[in-house]
């Protein structure tokens, strides 16, 4: 009797078989992988806003404080974002026509807060407080970057549970001087306090910062 199949089908049907295996593999991969890429956890992406405010010009150019628009970044869990009022201080007497800024005199005129669309964002099961991160040490920088040189506002941190957690597990070598902290250019140089001395300074370590409350509450 002749045979059915030749015998190249056994080598087909292998063939066909491992590249089922390699697809549902590579399937598993992609869906395990993927959402921990910065891709797509958006890091360093731009974000659209209704107005394109450049930190490289108003940070970096003009040398204005993060905390002149920042304002309850050193006593509430939330930074804060800044009033429309807060702009025109400036703008009522600088580029008082410019179309780049009729969102901001509309926002006045019609007394509606500009929406400001979020670019570094954590879960809702995470709870992350400003204030404590600013008065122990931490700088903006750590977390957001050099935003002096981004002419539109980006997430530079992936932000992720290991992220928060390689600081937790050793801050020392992240903390600095107080009047550094809010300098996003700022490097370690040989008169800056040791980090043990800093440690020490902002009194971290009387508490384990892996402890899972510490975040999740």
């Amino acid at each position: 009797m002749a045979a059915i199949f030749p015998p190249a089908a056994n080598l087909a049907a292998k063939l066909v078989l491992l590249s089922l295996a390699g697809l549902v593999l590579a399937g598993i991969g992609w869906w395990w992988l993927f959402p921990r890429t910065d891709y797509a956890r958006h890091v360093d992406w731009t974000v659209d806003q209704p107005v394109p405010f450049s930190h490289q010009h108003h940070v970096g150019g003009l040398g204005i404080d993060c905390r002149f628009c920042h304002t309850t970044v050193e006593v509430a869990g939330n930074a804060g974002l800044p009033p429309t009022y807060t702009c025109m201080t400036c703008h009522s007497q600088i580029w008082t026509n410019a179309a780049l800024l009729a969102p901001v005199r509309r926002s006045l005129a019609e007394n509606v807060p500009i929406r400001w669309r979020r670019v570094t964002d954590l879960p809702d099961y995470v709870y992350f407080n400003h204030a404590i991160h600013v008065a122990k040490g931490v700088g903006c920088e750590s977390c957001h970057g050099q935003v002096a040189d981004m002419p539109l506002m980006r997430k530079a941190r992936s932000m992720t549970m290991g992220f928060c957690l390689d600081c937790h597990r050793d801050p020392a070598p992240r903390l600095r001087p107080p009047e550094a902290i809010f300098d996003t250019q700022w490097h370690r140089t040989p008169d800056t306090p040791s980090p043990a001395a800093l440690m020490a300074h902002y009194r971290v370590g009387g508490r384990n910062l892996t402890d899972c409350s510490i975040c999740h509450r």
